[in-house]
């Protein structure tokens, strides 16, 4: 699928990985969240800032 031009949240979304990513930041499970934004099409540094600003360690 073509992301661009979308938000990570419209991403999700449209993936149907919201859920998934929510639960995964509830868990502060680095992998799972990991794996959902690389699905969605998101570079290294855009997951590193999401990992930053849930204060999910690296």
């Amino acid at each position: 699928m073509d992301y661009s031009g979308m938000t990570v949240n419209e991403r999700l979304a449209v993936s149907g990985l919201f859920k998934e990513f929510d639960k995964a930041v509830r868990k502060k499970d680095k992998m799972k969240l990991v794996e959902i934004l690389k699905e969605v099409s998101l570079s290294d540094a855009n997951i590193d800032d999401i990992l930053r600003k849930y204060k999910i360690g690296h």
